[in-house]
């Protein structure tokens, strides 16, 4: 049976929709993910201000001893220096390809192929969203445009959820100096 891609992606829309707790919208889209592309994991991870590091925001499908495995540090992951250039990924052995950091975390976790996209905003990769695999996969082209499409939705929805966050703590100063100013 076919899957329908569109319903999916209708079905990720409505949970960035659903809720303006950016951490549960998060978690919801990689369990959406994963469980669309019949994958056994998916996550999202933002980079850091420094631009060096690519910290975890959201899982589905993976154990606390694979997600602390240690910090993924962008000059010592080709695959995700590749991604945040703007490139859609997969490996199709993650363990037997020099481009994945933790090749056996990858093989203790039982994740096999991978595929990752880039979450760009403004042309600007801001992280990035990944599903893994159990065994070994060729993703399709619909899958390929899916975990695209899904990547440029959360994206804009991340940078909409940071902006708004600005916007709330500067009216919060605000209004915490304006009032200052009339009790005094």
């Amino acid at each position: 049976m076919a899957q329908d891609y569109f319903r999916s992606l209708r079905d990720v829309m409505l949970v960035i929709a659903s809720s303006l707790e950016p951490k549960e919208v998060l978690h919801k889209i990689t369990e959406e993910v994963a469980k669309t592309m019949d994958c056994k994991a998916s996550t999202i991870r933002m980079l850091d201000r420094t631009g060096r590091f690519l910290l975890p925001s959201a899982a589905y499908g993976l154990s606390a001893t694979y997600m602390r495995k240690g910090p993924v540090e962008i000059k010592r992951s080709g695959m995700d220096a590749e991604v945040l250039s703007g490139k859609l990924i997969h490996l199709k052995d993650a363990a037997a390809d020099g481009r994945f950091q933790y090749p056996d975390s990858a093989k203790s976790e039982g994740l096999v192929s991978v595929l990752s996209a880039p979450l760009m905003v403004d042309g600007k990769a801001i992280g990035l969203i990944r599903v893994y695999s159990a065994v070994a996969k060729d993703f399709s082209e619909d899958e390929h445009a899916f975990l695209e499409a899904v990547a440029a939705i959360s994206a804009v929805s991340i940078e909409n959820a940071r902006l708004h966050e600005a916007l709330r703590n500067n009216y919060e100063r605000m209004s915490k100096h304006a009032y200052q100013i009339f009790e005094d």
